[in-house]
């Protein structure tokens, strides 16, 4: 098994892995432009780098409530040509791991489901694996 870089992130205050082939980078969460009627998935648009990025709220992908607290940090994400940004609650870690499959019988509730690609083990304990591409409108319907 080939390990893989990984970024360790806190969403909704669960800790999840994200490839790194995944994130383009890690920013502060810019101002955000709310977008009328694109739905609550859609928090807005955001300036970032002389580009614009449509930016998810993550929380609501998940099938989770709206986090209660302002996000502070965000993975972008490039995907289908479009740039997303991501929010999580903080980051931890980059470290190598191998991505081992879901196994039978794991009881994943709700968007978690839908977002997992895998597990990590770190120090021993297991870690949720997520695709962000699982949790942009549109292509989560078609995923």
């Amino acid at each position: 098994m080939t390990s893989k870089l990984f970024l360790i992130a806190r969403i909704a205050g669960r800790a999840v892995a994200i490839d790194s082939d995944q994130v383009e980078s890690v920013v502060d969460v810019p101002e955000i432009t709310p977008v009328p009627g694109a739905g609550a998935v859609v928090h807005g648009l955001a300036a970032l780098r002389s580009r614009v990025v449509t930016v998810i709220d993550t929380c609501i992908a998940l099938d989770l409530p709206p986090s209660e607290r302002a996000a502070r940090r965000a993975v972008i994400t490039h995907v289908d040509g479009h740039h997303y940004a991501l929010p999580v609650d903080q980051l931890e870690d980059v470290a190598m791991f191998d991505l081992l499959p879901l196994s039978d019988g794991l009881a994943i509730e709700g968007g978690w489901a839908r977002a997992a690609a895998g597990l990590i083990v770190r120090e021993g304990d297991p870690m949720l694996a997520i695709d962000l591409r699982a949790l942009i409108p549109g292509l989560a319907a078609a995923a």
